[in-house]
């Protein structure tokens, strides 16, 4: 009966990661797609064509494709593995020499993935969405509201900022390695893999980066309408000094991030 027991338990734990791997892999594949078409979409802005270059421009762009819904809902079903996913690295017992401070990391990205996941099909079940300069703009203004909120949305800024800034520097250093399974990549693959996530994750944290300093801005004018969401984030690339060009190689890196997303999803451990 003991046995028997035991092998019930480890039957359970090992039904368990499966579960949590396959969550963990199709939560990457749902976030390279949506990068992927972001990036896209920010060049078509920095050539002149217009459009969204946001989390909803890409599920608009999604939408009307053959099959559209169909792929909003399997994005939809994604977020939710990713949501689970994160979820489970922060409260589940495996793992115990993990710190606290990589749980609340965890916890915080769980948190995240399930409100994308939420909105993901809000939009699926025709619900709609505003952009995401606005939903930034409204919320920075709620925010200046409360008491001591000036110095609340400050301190967000600085946050963004700093995850921007450790997101680049981390892709830099390739420290993405870590968490990947080399051993089972070729020579050539293993160089491909790393040139997709250094230069996707430089610029994935310049865009975190930069979207905090608009932050900030907002809070030191007492200004909500100085928040920008991603896609007026990324329109301000353009109007450096380096023109459109900064823009396309920033729209250029979100696309390598999300392929190797889709990496990730192949080799990370999970």
């Amino acid at each position: 009966m003991l046995g028997r027991g035991r092998t019930a338990r480890s039957t359970a734990r090992s039904a368990e990661k499966e579960t949590l791997t396959a969550a963990g892999r199709a939560g990457f594949i749902a976030r390279g797609v949506v990068y992927v078409l972001i990036g896209m979409l920010a060049i078509r802005i920095a050539v002149g064509s217009g459009g969204q270059a946001d989390r909803q421009g890409a599920l608009r762009e999604i939408a009307v494709q053959p099959f559209g819904k169909t792929m909003l809902w399997a994005l939809v079903v994604g977020f939710a593995a990713m949501a689970l996913w994160r979820g489970s690295r922060a409260v589940l017992t495996r793992g115990r020499h993990r710190k606290a401070g990589s749980r609340v990391v965890d916890g915080g990205r769980a948190i995240f993935y399930a409100a994308v996941c939420w909105g993901t099909a809000k939009y699926a079940a025709g619900g709609g969405q505003s952009s995401g300069n606005a939903q930034s703009q409204d919320w920075t203004a709620s925010a200046l509201k409360l008491p001591y909120g000036q110095e609340l949305v400050g301190a967000g800024g600085c946050v963004l900022i700093g995850i921007g800034t450790v997101l680049a520097v981390k892709a830099a250093m390739r420290r993405f390695l870590r968490d990947l399974d080399t051993g089972a990549m070729s020579h050539r693959t293993k160089q491909v893999v790393t040139a997709l996530g250094v230069g996707g994750g430089v610029a994935r944290g310049m865009v975190f980066a930069a979207a905090g300093i608009f932050i900030l801005v907002a809070a030191i004018r007492f200004d909500p309408q100085e928040a920008k969401g991603m896609d007026a984030t990324l329109r301000s690339f353009a109007q450096t000094p380096a023109g459109p060009w900064l823009l396309v190689a920033v729209a250029i890196g979100l696309i390598l991030f999300g392929v190797f997303s889709f990496a990730s999803a192949r080799w990370r451990r999970l």
